[in-house]
């Protein structure tokens, strides 16, 4: 049998990691490599940017992670991510800052592809991906407002537009929806 050390354990984990440096892939898993549909060669030195829908979401959800991380020392939530293919998906995202005076300087991640119970099948805009992420994980409009730094009606608005992409009636059918139940 062979010798079990932490590398080994990283590399066979059976969910993606990522180490990282100021929010650039230092090192991943195969497992990452198989949720994003990418070589590890071709993951290693990038930005995370290159996981991101677009470059506007991978700045704000930047900015957000950093401010949580420098308070709490980890962060987690629920959001659409891309794979190397350009398909879109939903991913449970986890990471721990290893200093929280500087929340992005180094990192370990963890992804978990949560496509298998919950689809992304409306394409959906930068800001409306946000705010389904922040509504499957249960926060009002009052709050989400509060994390993006916009107002509870602009959560509304984006609401009412998620609703009638997916032709639900009310709240509780579009959260049914987005959580693929």
């Amino acid at each position: 049998m062979p010798e079990l050390d932490y590398q080994t354990a990283f590399h066979l984990a059976p969910i993606g990691l990522v180490l990282s440096r100021e929010r650039i892939i230092e090192d991943c898993n195969e497992a990452l490599c198989a949720i994003f549909g990418a070589p590890r060669t071709a993951l290693i030195g990038q930005s995370f940017e290159v996981l991101y829908p677009s470059p506007d979401e991978f700045a704000r959800i930047g900015e957000r992670i950093a401010a949580l991380m420098a308070a709490q020392g980890s962060y987690a939530d629920d959001r659409i991510m891309k794979r190397a293919n350009g398909e879109l998906f939903w991913c449970h995202v986890t990471g721990r800052s290893l200093d929280l005076s500087a929340p992005h300087a180094a990192g370990i991640w963890t992804f978990e592809d949560l496509s298998a119970t919950r689809r992304v099948a409306i394409e959906l805009t930068p800001r409306e991906r946000e705010i389904a992420a922040q509504l499957v994980m249960g926060k009002t409009s009052k709050q989400i407002g509060r994390v993006l730094e916009i107002s509870p009606r602009t959560v509304d608005i984006y609401r009412a537009r998620l609703m009638r992409k997916y032709d639900t009636g009310n709240a509780t059918e579009l959260l049914q929806r987005l959580l693929g139940t």
